[in-house]
């Protein structure tokens, strides 16, 4: 799956995905209202304005882009219809032969990482039969157990040619908490970098990449170069651009000389770009054309920022 991430990259000269975080509060008025003259005011009604809501950012911005990363959370909170919205979203995604980084942030040990990295990652036994539960491409782990809780979804990955995401600097402003303590003079998250590296050698792509790649968040630009050299051929996923501050020329060192090294996120910049100054001449009816007008624009910040560093 990484091979397949880094062609699309270079197909769309794009290395960016669209994180599809959905809050109520994103959705056009016009959409929520249809939706809940259909199921009423209820879960199952809001669950239908953001599905709606993401197909229409996926028809208008798929041909530009190589990946999306929805956020399982956002679906979560509406419960068990919010989860077939975020299951009816991969699936919609991934039939536009985009690549899906499914952002669990997971993280538990033993059977129970093994079950996570199924539901999401793998394939289920039920008698006979084997399905797929949610069947992203990627999936996002939180590595603070240690071995034990990366080594299932590993493992699941191997069988099915999927690929992981292991936080290891995050763009949040407390990240610094536990993230930049020293341990025998380094940072805590350099040594994190040194073990993804480590899990990643034996798990290289075609294409020269692991298919164990790292989130390291755009808002610390200085730790990205650190860390581009400490995982020199794991993925970097780079959360934090637009919304949180992040810009194109913030981000030229978590990319390889080769242009490729990382994928950076935005979404709601992207998702709710309509509500932005820059993109109100669209207006809520048009809310899809405005995204595709901010992915247009991110992509040429970023190309930019690459080509002046060259």
């Amino acid at each position: 799956m990484i091979n397949k991430l880094i062609n699309k990259i270079q197909k769309t000269k794009a290395p960016i995905v669209v994180g599809l975080d959905p809050m109520l509060s994103y959705v056009p008025e016009h959409i929520q209202k249809k939706a809940f003259a259909e199921y009423g005011e209820t879960l199952e009604g809001a669950a239908e304005a953001i599905w709606q809501f993401n197909k229409e950012i996926v028809d208008k911005t798929y041909d530009l882009i190589p990946a999306v990363k929805p956020q399982i959370a956002m679906y979560e909170q509406f419960g068990i219809e919010g989860l077939k919205a975020y299951k009816k979203t991969v699936d919609y995604c991934k039939s536009k032969d985009l690549v899906v980084i499914g952002d669990i942030k997971r993280g538990d040990i033993g059977s129970t990482s093994a079950a996570y990295a199924v539901g999401h990652l793998g394939k289920v036994q039920v008698g006979s039969k084997t399905y797929a539960g949610f069947d992203e491409d990627f999936a996002t782990v939180n590595p603070y157990l240690g071995s034990d809780g990366v080594k299932p979804f590993i493992d699941v990955c191997k069988q099915e040619n999927k690929g992981l995401v292991i936080l290891v600097k995050t763009s949040n402003p407390s990240s610094g908490e536990f993230q930049d303590q020293k341990i025998d003079g380094k940072p805590l998250y350099e040594l994190v970098g040194e073990k993804v590296a480590q899990w990643g050698e034996e798990h290289m792509g075609e294409s020269g990449y692991s298919y164990v790649g790292a989130v390291v968040g755009a808002t610390y630009p200085e730790q990205g170069e650190i860390l581009r050299k400490v995982m020199p051929k794991s993925f970097i996923l780079v959360p934090g651009y637009g919304a949180q501050g992040g810009k194109g020329k913030d981000l030229v060192h978590f990319f390889n000389e080769d242009g490729l090294g990382a994928i950076v996120n935005s979404s709601r910049g992207i998702i709710a770009a309509y509500k932005q100054e820059a993109y109100a001449k669209f207006g809520a009816e048009n809310f899809g054309d405005a995204s595709r007008a901010a992915v247009e624009a991110m992509i040429a910040d970023i190309q930019g920022a690459l080509t002046a560093a060259k």
